[in-house]
């Protein structure tokens, strides 16, 4: 725009100054209240200083006026083209700098102070600190302001200048390069939102297999399909739990983090057993095992067997299983089975857990505290649903009287033909070895 003044038969501003830069709808910078030098010189002869406050507006409307206008008695009306150069070096440094026109650092001056400083030739101009704006823009606001009206740029340069500064190559409408931007940001958008999107279904898959970890295949794709799971009855399920003999006295010998490898790794060999049979881990607390088999899906009489071939599994599993910290001591492994109907279902929002309930749990609870180590304990009922197999090895116990169950009849699962065997198993292990360990 000064530049096009410049090159007119407007010949220059007179009064460049940051409140005569205005910005149109479209982001434009356009430029005001030129021309008319004798209207706006006659305008300002026949305006006297009333008070104060007119004084101070008067000065500080010319800290953008160049030193030699200010010292010319009769400056030209319409300014000169190197007068606009300096104005121009002043609004550079309050874009640059964000501050007032003349910004001095440390130092406290009023506009009629400053406007006869610059006039008496003292060399005062704007303060510029190191790092605070680029060093080319500041080079060139210097130029702007030298005292020698000869050694300042004209406008054809400073905008060469301006291009070579602005290495993206931007036009003057502010709208275009917003324009382009936004276009540039969409881009940029569209790759963000691809990346998020590939984090974010990795993150989901692995909540999906974290919850199917949790809870019964089923249950979980009814939570994540927004289905309410409700509890369900089942008429015959088998129970299994197990725990180690002796697990207080070993814990009160080692230190919590040999418990926790202990723990960790016994339940790992536990649950890559597990996978092998049709069944469902419920839950651990401490060094109990809590497996069921017959829920949710249910699989008629052959929860029983699946229960019992992991028993036996488990039991062939403990009795090769080496402790870190005492690698002479064995585990004894406790296990106690019962078949019957339960209710299971979802309990909790936060942290839902599958839960089974009713007095097959806690009958299946109570024949592994009344079983031995190192053997496997059965309800007569499920006696009753494996003996329709006809490959299970069992003996009959006897009649074992059971804390709130009265007398009940017991078996020891010893074997299965063609599988594994408890007996064989256990062929080196006599009560006094048991006991030992």
């Amino acid at each position: 725009g000064m530049q096009h003044i410049h090159n007119s038969q407007i010949g220059s501003h007179g009064n460049l100054k940051s409140s005569n830069c205005v910005v149109d709808s479209r982001f434009i910078c356009k430029i005001t209240d030129f021309g008319l030098p004798t209207l706006r010189s006659n305008r300002s002869r026949s305006s006297p200083l009333s008070d104060i406050a007119d004084d101070l507006l008067y000065h500080k409307n010319r800290l953008w006026t160049s030193p030699e206008l200010l010292r010319d008695s009769n400056p030209p009306s319409a300014g000169t083209i190197k007068g606009d150069v300096y104005s121009f070096g002043i609004i550079l440094q309050e874009i640059q700098l964000r501050n007032g026109p003349f910004y001095l650092r440390d130092q406290q001056l009023r506009p009629d102070e400053i406007v006869e400083s610059v006039k008496s030739g003292s060399l005062i101009r704007p303060t510029i600190e190191v790092g605070e704006c680029n060093i080319e823009i500041g080079q060139l606001m210097k130029r702007c302001w030298l005292e020698d009206p000869n050694e300042r740029p004209d406008f054809t340069d400073i905008r060469q200048i301006m291009r070579r500064i602005n290495k993206d190559g931007e036009s003057g409408n502010i709208l275009d390069n917003l324009l382009k931007r936004m276009e540039q940001y969409a881009n940029n958008l569209e790759g963000l939102v691809e990346e998020r999107t590939s984090d974010y279904l990795t993150e989901k898959k692995k909540a999906e297999a974290l919850l199917y970890q949790l809870l019964p295949a089923t249950v979980a794709a009814q939570l994540m399909g927004g289905q309410p799971v409700k509890a369900e009855s089942f008429e015959s399920v088998t129970i299994y739990f197990s725990d180690i003999v002796g697990f207080t006295s070993l814990s009160s010998e080692s230190t919590p983090f040999e418990v926790v490898d202990l723990l960790n790794d016994l339940y790992s060999v536990f649950d890559a057993v597990t996978e092998n049979y049709d069944v469902y881990k419920v839950e651990t607390i401490g060094d109990a095992y809590m497996v069921v088999s017959g829920l949710p899906m249910r699989n008629g009489d052959l929860h029983a067997r699946e229960i019992a071939r992991l028993s036996l599994a488990l039991l062939n599993a403990v009795l090769n299983f080496r402790i870190r910290h005492r690698p002479d001591k064995k585990l004894l492994l406790r296990i106690g089975i019962h078949s019957g109907p339960c209710v299971a279902g979802v309990v909790g929002l936060k942290m839902p857990r599958y839960c089974l309930f009713g007095d097959t749990v806690n009958t299946a609870s109570r024949m592994e505290s009344n079983g031995e180590a190192l053997r496997i304990h059965l309800s007569s009922s499920t006696k009753s649903i494996l003996e329709k197999f006809g490959t299970f090895e069992l003996k009959l116990r006897g009649d074992i009287e059971m804390k709130g169950k009265g007398k009940q009849r017991t078996y020891w699962l010893l074997g299965e033909q063609g599988g594994l065997c408890a007996q064989h198993s256990l062929m080196n292990w006599n009560d006094d070895t048991i006991d030992k360990h």
